[in-house]
């Protein structure tokens, strides 16, 4: 383990010491991941069972602000996870802050349920809501399917995501999707590419993405996360 600045640490899996059969699937590469939470031992928790899962650098940020200066120095990791509760400012603004400086896959571990706090979590840019609460399985299934390009909410809080149903600044709901983009949008939300979801639905790539777009336009956003939490949040797809 070697010490960096701003009181954050960089914890490094042994050359060798990851089995191939723990890689996520289907990531072929091994990945780096940055993990904000104030509460040291559940940072390392969550760092080991991370390692077992195939990171080969795990940055720790213990705050607000040194999980920005994490950020800025390590640029974009392959994932993030944090806290909405840090000690000097709230993870909603973080998660916001992140996708601006091209952090991809963002990863809620929280304490709190709050419907407003899960829903405000995916709007802003997160990929996947998990409970600290949750069985080990539960975070590694989140994980995985983030990793993999997909949008995970605990079972425990997916139903919260149900209780809206219009999008911001447009008169269109996701319930105004075709069956077929319905079809569409849960491949995403499964963690397809436009390629393996032309396969299962014997639909040329270029099908796919003009289905995409007319989503897109339909929910008011191109960003394939924010497309498929609406959804979820309607209740459209799970």
């Amino acid at each position: 383990m070697a010490a960096v600045g701003y009181g954050s640490t960089v914890r490094s899996a042994p050359s060798g010491a990851v089995p191939a059969s723990l890689v996520p699937h289907p990531r072929e590469e091994l990945f780096t991941v940055l993990v904000v939470d104030d509460h040291p031992l559940l940072r390392e928790a969550i760092a080991s069972r991370l390692v077992t899962m195939g990171a080969v650098t795990v940055h720790e940020a213990a705050s607000v602000a040194e999980a920005r200066a994490r950020a800025q120095a390590s640029g974009p990791c392959d994932l993030a996870i944090l806290d909405l509760t840090l000690p000097d400012g709230s993870g909603l603004d973080l998660i916001g802050e992140l996708r601006g400086w091209g952090w991809t896959r963002i990863v809620v571990l929280a304490s709190s349920d709050d419907p407003h706090a899960v829903r405000t979590a995916f709007q802003t840019g997160a990929q996947a809501y998990l409970l600290k609460s949750a069985s080990p399985s539960v975070v590694t299934d989140g994980v995985r399917r983030v990793l993999e390009g997909g949008v995970y909410a605990d079972p425990t809080v997916a139903p919260l995501l149900a209780s809206g149903t219009r999008v911001a600044g447009t008169d269109n709901t996701p319930r105004e999707l075709s069956a077929r983009e319905v079809e569409v949008l849960q491949l995403v939300a499964d963690g397809q590419s436009n390629k393996e979801i032309g396969e299962a639905l014997n639909l040329s790539a270029l099908t796919v993405k003009s289905h995409l777009s007319r989503i897109g336009r339909k929910l008011g956003t191109g960003d394939r996360a924010q497309m498929v939490a609406l959804a979820m949040r309607a209740g459209v797809i799970r």
